[in-house]
Formats: structure tokens, C-alpha cells, sequence
């Protein structure tokens, strides 16, 4: 059964100067309680937008409603209030079946502990990816190498993940998060599990992919991390403080931030 929702926000609408088209993901007055005695605001009224062909941070300590926020971006919790759009497609219209069937179209996921299947070669890891997207086998076969080959693992599709470094196996992740060719993927402590090199190379891998045109949000602790990062939204108490973007001179540029505090 679907939770009830209050005072619902109005939905935002195209974003001026992209055609029409719709962000990657939209936040509208967002909130996210939790109980009632006492109540736990986890978040407190956040709007965010993330436009397509983005490459961004969103960065804060434990306890400030971060992971909260990736679950609710991801869509694996609904909001208790507010409203959440991934492209363009308002949650709060979906039932359940519909919600996994968006989640499984339209957002990739990497996690920090890989969660890959030890037994299954690469291949069928990165192809398991498009288990719930209702493609073929064949086809999920050909889009899987294609992914590996973006990630540079296209020589080790036959190989199990335990035959693989830490490094490794999080390019595999990444493979898989990408090879429904998702609106956006979410990646939530991509390097926590990495010594500092191999933690490099996936920023570096990041940026490349990005290059390519994915839509790409990292949920760290890690503010060094972020700051690799074009664009940093910094969270602290289920609230967002800041939201800034790095101009290509290196400088670094303020964007307005809409925050509201109605629960």
C-alpha cells in the first residue's frame, strides 16, 4: 500500500534554455520523516536539480540526511512530502510496479560494496543489469559488452569478480549501473572501498563517462572527493547548505538554492 502524502508541492517544470526537455531528476520541497515519538526530519524541505549530461557531488557528514536523500532519488523510498520528477516522470503517479519498473529504465546504481554475484561471470553481471527492463537475453548479452567495453573490462567478460581487483570489480559495477543507458545514475560511496590510486582512477573513469554524456551524482562523506568534482551540493541536517559549479576558468560559481523548512 502506498503511503499518504501532505501538502504536496507543485512539480518543477522544464528547465529554460534545454529545449523543453526535462532535467535528469527534479526535487521539489522534498521532506522525509520518520516515526512519530518523536518524530526524525531526515529531510527538511529539499528542491534540487540535476540536468542532464551532469557530473556532481552531493557531500556531507554521517547523520545529514544524505543517504535519506539517495533513497529518495533513487526512488526506494517515496518522500513524505514534496514531489520527485526523474525525467520528467512524476513518482507520486506511479504505483509500485510502475516505480520499479522507472527505477529499472530510467536510474543505474554503484554501490561501495559492488554487489556482484561471485559466481556469475562479468558478462552476466553487467547483463543482470537489464533483468527487470524486460530485454532480451541476446540483446542484454550485446549491451553488456558494449558496457564493458566502456569501462575498459571488455577482455575480462569470461572472468569471475573474485579473479578481479577492488578496482576492477567497481568498474564491472559501473558497467552494470550504465548498461540500460539510464536518465542517471546514482553512486553512492564509489571509492570507499578503494586504496587512494585505484579511488583516482574511478573518479577519472567518472569524468570520461561523463564526457560521453551520462548523468552521473556521487553521494560521499569524502569533501576531497567532491571537490574533483564540477559540481558539489553539500548536506547537513536533512537540509542543503550550499550548491556550487566550477566555471571552466576554475573558479567557483554560487547557484541559488531552494530550501524550505516546512515539515
Amino acid at each position: 500500500m502506498r503511503p499518504m502524502r501532505r501538502n504536496r508541492a507543485a512539480a518543477v517544470g522544464p528547465v529554460p534554455g534545454d529545449g523543453g526537455a526535462p532535467p535528469a531528476l527534479e526535487l521539489a520541497a522534498v521532506t522525509k520523516t520518520y516515526g512519530e515519538q518523536p518524530p526524525v526530519r531526515a529531510l527538511r524541505g529539499v528542491s534540487l536539480t540535476v540536468r542532464k549530461g551532469e557530473l556532481m557531488a552531493i557531500v556531507g557528514p554521517s547523520g545529514s540526511g544524505k543517504t535519506t536523500l539517495l533513497h529518495v532519488m533513487g526512488t526506494l523510498e517515496r518522500p513524505t512530502t514534496g514531489a520527485v520528477r526523474i525525467d520528467g516522470v512524476d513518482v507520486d503517479s506511479l504505483d509500485d510496479r510502475g516505480l520499479s519498473a522507472l527505477r529499472a529504465r530510467s536510474i543505474g546504481f554503484v554501490f561501495q560494496q559492488f554487489f556482484l554475484a561471485e559466481h556469475s561471470t562479468v558478462l552476466d553481471n553487467v547483463a543482470d543489469g537489464l533483468l527487470y527492463a524486460g530485454v532480451e537475453v541476446r540483446e542484454r548479452r550485446r549491451r553488456a559488452t558494449e558496457a564493458l567495453a566502456r569501462v575498459g573490462l571488455e577482455q575480462r567478460a569470461s572472468s569471475r569478480p573474485t579473479q578481479m581487483s577492488g578496482g576492477q570489480r567497481q568498474r564491472v559495477a559501473i558497467a552494470r549501473a550504465l548498461v540500460g543507458r539510464p536518465a542517471i545514475v546514482l553512486a553512492d560511496e564509489p571509492t570507499g572501498n578503494l586504496d587512494s590510486a585505484t579511488g583516482a582512477s574511478i573518479i577519472e573513469l567518472l569524468h570520461e563517462l561523463n564526457a560521453e554524456g551520462a548523468t552521473i551524482v556521487v553521494i560521499t562523506h569524502d569533501a576531497e572527493l567532491a571537490a574533483r568534482l564540477p559540481r558539489q551540493v553539500h548536506v547537513r541536517d536533512g537540509l542543503i547548505t550550499s550548491d556550487s559549479t566550477r566555471t571552466g576558468d576554475g573558479e567557483t560559481g554560487r547557484i541559488p538554492t531552494r530550501v524550505e523548512t516546512r515539515s
